[in-house]
């Protein structure tokens, strides 16, 4: 029997004027693509509005932390603190997320010099703030740990400004996420004395700070976001990639259906349509052993990252100062330089994003650009934002090695707020032996010498001796002493700072 199909109609469809028939055409179908775009949309502005209604209800404090003097705490002090902060994760299903506008709440690690005086804080969620503080004094016992003002406002917002000029950029990962950065390991060697093994790259960034002046004031900002075990699969694909692996197809539905399709028809026929799988080109065991020295070291170092605790990143840095006393060239070129100590040329380092964040521009209107540049990176500063560039992915050993406070024997920045000094008091059955003072030794030697003088004189006049000794010959023999008043302003913080 002949099968005739008549194509008249479908003939006579498509003899009508184009006008007319794309218009059927997108009567017929068009109109579900425009509708789903709209439906799209529709969905992520509820989203978003659901997510400003439950920010709004967000409280977050600003911690100042102030490290004892003489600290000798390396970074992985810090590691171990970010490792507590993932504690703050939170799962969120479908509900909470699209109904409820839940997102995960960041952390943000800061480090602020206001003409000259250096403050690390961290500003958390209210609700973890006993999370924060635990965190810091399992690590440092001694700390203080002080709520805050922000210091931030009282800086303009909008640009152009008469009085203050800006600059600032977001710093990017320039490589994949899954390969790492040079992190605070690669600062330590064996040579010279014990106190000089590990060469803190913070000191650059601390002698920086203490060069800011009057009128200037330098921000550095490190938002993290605590996330999930999934991450190292990023990692795991790109060593894939290095080692030249096919990547398994995803089993769907499709593919399920059309195997056992498949299955069926092989045992009724009695023959396999299934084709026979393709033969190993090379075992997988020698597959490191030819790779190229830097491919070998890439997948070593994926692997290592991957095997710590991961977090989504941002970072942040602005100058800010008056237009009489602003050096770009020092603090610009200064902070870059101490970004690139990371760099790591054959994994990964971090960089300035000069093309869409930086307040930089050339080309076509410049100054209207630059000027929106410069407003927004105060302002998702001032509010510790996630817009701007995407996110990007750093363990707690690279978080730990771009801020940490800093190893004291290295660096010597005397404008650092630190606490006065332990405050533990040894165990009463701890046996203890006294030693003599330069100030008792002092006194005794001048009560020695009054009683020589007058050895026969009453307690009361020994008394007056003693007392005029001290006050006329001693403390003369003291010359250019500060006073109080002084002692008090020396090295005191300026008056904007944050404050309690």
């Amino acid at each position: 029997m002949d099968i005739v199909i008549n194509t008249a109609a479908i003939l006579e469809y498509l003899s009508k004027p184009p006008l007319e028939l794309v218009w059927n055409l997108f009567w017929l179908i068009g109109w579900l693509p425009i509708s789903l775009v709209m439906l799209w949309g529709f969905f992520e502005m509820w989203v978003l509005y659901r997510q400003d209604q439950w920010t709004a209800k967000q409280k977050f404090v600003l911690l100042a932390i102030d490290i004892p003097k003489g600290n000798e705490q390396s970074p992985k002090a810090v590691e171990n603190l970010f490792a507590y902060i993932a504690g703050a994760h939170s799962s969120l299903n479908l509900i909470d997320m699209y109904w409820e506008g839940k997102y995960q709440l960041s952390f943000s690690f800061e480090i602020a010099s206001i003409e000259g005086y250096t403050q690390f804080l961290i500003r958390t969620p209210e609700q973890f703030k006993n999370l924060t503080e635990s965190a810091v004094y399992a690590q440092y016992p001694d700390a203080e740990i002080t709520e805050v003002n922000d210091y931030t406002p009282g800086i303009p917002t909008k640009y152009p400004d008469e009085q203050y000029d800006v600059w600032g950029a977001e710093f990017i990962q320039a490589a994949n996420p899954a390969y790492p950065i040079k992190t605070y390991k690669d600062f330590e060697h064996q040579m010279g004395e014990p106190s000089t093994h590990f060469r803190d790259p913070m000191a650059s960034l601390m002698d920086l700070c203490s060069t800011i002046g009057p009128g200037e004031q330098l921000w550095y900002q490190l938002i993290v976001w605590p996330i999930g075990f999934e991450w190292p699969e990023i990692g795991e694909k790109e060593v894939k990639k290095i080692l030249k692996e096919v990547p398994k197809p995803k089993v769907t539905m499709l593919n399920k259906l059309v195997d056992s399709m498949t299955s069926t028809l092989d045992v009724i026929t009695g023959f396999s349509l299934t084709a026979p799988p393709a033969e190993k080109k090379q075992d997988d065991s020698l597959k490191m052993m030819n790779l190229k020295p830097r491919e070998k070291r890439q997948v070593e170092a994926i692997h290592e990252k991957i095997s710590k605790l991961g977090f989504k990143f941002k970072i942040r840095m602005v100058y800010v100062a008056k237009k009489d006393v602003m050096n770009k060239n020092k603090v610009v070129n200064g902070f870059v330089g101490y970004m690139k100590q990371y760099v790591y040329n054959d994994l990964n380092n971090l960089k300035p994003d000069m093309s869409v964040t930086a307040t930089s521009t050339e080309y076509l209107f410049t100054k209207m650009r630059l000027n929106e540049r410069k407003s927004k990176i105060v302002r998702y500063y001032m509010g510790r934002s996630s817009k701007g560039r995407d996110k990007g992915l750093m363990n707690t050993e690279e978080l730990a090695s771009i801020w940490h406070f800093p190893f004291e024997s290295v660096v010597k920045a005397p404008l650092i707020g630190k606490t006065p000094g332990r405050k533990a008091e040894p165990p009463m059955s701890l046996p203890v032996q006294e030693e003599a003072s330069a100030s008792d030794i002092m006194m005794d030697s001048i009560f020695t010498e009054v009683k020589e003088t007058k050895p026969h004189a009453s307690p009361v006049e020994e008394e007056d001796i003693f007392s005029q000794k001290t006050n006329e010959e001693t403390i003369k023999s003291l010359p250019n002493q500060p006073t109080t008043n002084e002692l008090n302003k020396k090295n005191a913080p300026p008056d904007n700072l944050p404050f309690a």
